[in-house]
């Protein structure tokens, strides 16, 4: 049940008045000003006498003429609240249309020559556009004493907005209505001008930590809105620590088509998360090219319901694929995912299938049933201390389960079949690596045969290798979040640990322009720029959360993981890849392999793998792989 209070704000805040009631308004004052005018010229002008019957035929028409107007320039249908100087000119214009239907109908119809017509269309056109104006104006008024009288303030969080941009003004008049938010001011580094919109421009340049406490504590803000992710990462090292360390909260606008209404919800206004301020930009790829090459197909994803499998769901979805097939052997979140795209996607058909890669009966069904032309290969086990402990595994799902996906894409005829790697897989120093260096080693071996000749089929082999994924299942960040909100400790494995990061959309957007520029049978490896130092990552997201490093939050060293390794090798440079069109995607030059060895190979894994031959299967990788050299391992004694 809504109260009196609740009611008041749904209509007459919310919605106001209609675009109906607006029409009828300009009509009724549109022809109290043609009455007006008959008096006045009357008054006025003494030799002029117009009859009743000729006022009403004038008011009639003025009725009509209004009428005409409004609809021709839709000016009911103006948000009266957001209106702008163009606003002003269409009712300018829509009274103009009035008067000139009032001079047609008074010289064809009404036949009074003797009228003075121009007096009359003078008084009449400027007494209707200063009502339409005045009527706003008030109706402007009005909104806001309602405005002001029924939404608390007092529940409204003061904040600046970041940056004196045009971005930046519009956030600004975005926010007017918001029941959460108020503007006070505007700051930034540099300033232009002493007061933006109204409000006043902070700037700290030069200034000192006391100057920016004072510009806080003297209007009551606790949050700063950043208009982009551009701007919040210009400020990393300035604007952010002093928030962080002063337990002023980091906000980042929405983009624009996020907005409802001009207005910005409380929902879409978040804190900032660790991955914004990784300081290096995304990689951009061409996706009108990617969109064509996929447009139509048939596409099947393995891991359809892990963090890099559902993100290419996603993706997917807006290429114009003909047929999504999802596979995966996790039902929950197979679940989800399927809720998710079909609710968004109605018209696409999404088929979610529950089951494993090792089973090839169940890849078989799936092949032969759907015929997928594109499948990206991204079921795996990827966490590097759990396949220390659980080496068979490893080698069941990311290296049988890899051959399984690939003979299948051969068998039944597929386009292409896209695997995601890892930068573990080179030179690898834990099993996870390995597992998947020998994945990509079989997939690779059977692209070249079929290139030379000795297995038939035609289906172009790519791979991508990256590294760290932010925020994905299991991933540090999520874990140190998780840390932080139950108090601490965070934990490190190492102070001096670092990892090269990649955010899940770029890391599809990487796996979707490999699938578009490759030949086939190439690995494809991405510029991830520096590497990021963990315990720094974990300093700055405890700094974002608005804690002390040392006094609030501890951080704790616990010493590295079983086949974990300090510095990851450098995916991309000069000596270990290939240049190729794109700056940021390079080809790998690795050894290749026999077929036939690479099958041997695999099924040799395999039947010790299910036998649980730990050991035996250990040495067989090494033998298979001679770079790999374990790390903090106990199978660091087969090297």
């Amino acid at each position: 049940m809504y109260n009196i209070i609740d009611l008041i704000k749904k209509y007459a805040i919310e919605r106001y008045v209609s675009s109906g009631i607006i029409a009828m308004i300009d009509i009724i004052i549109s022809t109290i000003a043609s009455i007006l005018t008959i008096v006045v010229v009357e008054v006025i002008l003494s030799n002029i006498s117009i009859s009743t019957h000729t006022a009403i035929q004038l008011v009639i028409s003025a009725i009509i003429a209004t009428l005409i107007g409004v609809l021709a320039m839709r000016t009911h249908r103006i948000i009266i609240r957001h209106s702008t100087i163009s606003d002003i000119w269409k009712l300018a214009i829509a009274t103009l249309i009035k008067e000139m239907f009032i001079a047609i109908c008074v010289i064809t119809l009404l036949n009074f020559y003797e009228l003075n017509l121009v007096v009359i269309l003078i008084f009449d056109s400027l007494l209707t556009f200063c009502f339409f104006v005045l009527m706003r104006m008030a109706m402007v008024v009005v909104y806001d004493t309602i405005k002001h009288n029924f939404i608390s303030t007092d529940l409204r969080r003061n904040i600046f907005i970041y940056g004196s941009s045009d971005k930046s003004t519009a956030l600004k008049v975005r926010l007017e209505n918001s029941p959460h938010y108020k503007v006070v001011g505007f700051i930034q580094y540099e300033a232009s001008s002493a007061n933006l919109s109204g409000l006043k421009l902070y700037h700290f340049k030069g200034s000192s930590t006391e100057d920016l406490e004072k510009f806080f504590a003297n209007r009551g803000v606790k949050h700063v809105l950043f208009p982009n992710y551009d701007t919040l990462k210009d400020e990393s090292e300035r604007l952010i620590p002093f928030c962080t360390s002063h337990n002023i909260k980091i906000l980042v606008a929405p983009p624009i088509d996020e907005a409802i209404d001009g207005n910005i919800p409380q929902s879409a206004i978040r804190e900032i998360k660790i991955e914004d301020l990784l300081g290096r930009e995304e990689i951009k790829i061409s996706m009108n090219e990617i969109i064509s090459n996929f447009s139509g197909k048939t596409v099947l994803v393995t891991g359809a319901a892990g963090s890099i499998g559902s993100e290419l769901c996603r993706q997917l979805t807006g290429f114009g694929i003909s047929k999504l097939v999802m596979f995966d052997n996790a039902e929950t979140p197979m679940h989800n995912i399927r809720l998710e795209l079909e609710d968004k996607h109605k018209n696409l058909p999404i088929v979610p299938i529950v089951g494993d890669v090792r089973q090839p009966n169940r890849l078989e069904y799936v092949f032969s049933k759907h015929k997928p032309q594109i499948v990206f290969h991204a079921a795996a086990y990827k966490h590097v201390p759990l396949m220390e402990e659980n080496p068979c595994e490893a080698v069941l799902v990311n290296v049988f389960g890899s051959r399984n996906v690939a003979d299948m894409c051969i068998k039944h005829g597929a386009e292409m079949m896209v695997m995601i790697s890892t930068d573990k897989a080179v030179n690898p120093t834990n099993i996870m690596g390995c597992t998947k260096r020998l994945a990509e080693i079989y997939v690779q071996s059977l692209g070249t045969a079929l290139a030379n000749g000795k297995v038939e089929g035609k289906t172009k082999f790519v791979t991508t290798r990256f590294g760290n994924v932010l925020g994905s299942n299991g991933s540090v960040i999520p874990r140190f979040r998780e840390q932080i909100i139950a108090g601490g400790p965070v934990t490190v494995t190492h102070p001096e640990i670092t990892r090269f990061f990649m955010t899940i959309p770029e890391a599809c957007r990487l796996v979707m322009e490999a699938a578009t520029m490759s030949g086939g049978n190439q690995i494809f490896v991405f510029d991830m720029g520096e590497s990021v130092k963990i315990v720094k990552l974990a300093e700055r997201m405890i700094e974002l959360a608005g804690f002390k490093v040392g006094r609030d939050i501890e951080i704790k060293f616990t010493g590295l993981r079983p086949g974990e390794k300090l510095y990851e090798e450098v995916l991309s440079n000069s000596e270990n890849t290939i240049e190729t069109d794109h700056a940021k995607i390079r080809i790998a030059k690795v050894r290749e392999y026999d077929y036939n060895d690479a099958a041997e190979g695999v099924d040799k894994l395999r039947e010790l793998a299910y036998d649980v031959q730990i050991i035996e299967m250990v040495k067989l990788m090494k033998q298979i792989v001679p770079e790999f050299k374990s790390q903090n391992s106990d199978f660091a004694k087969l090297d």
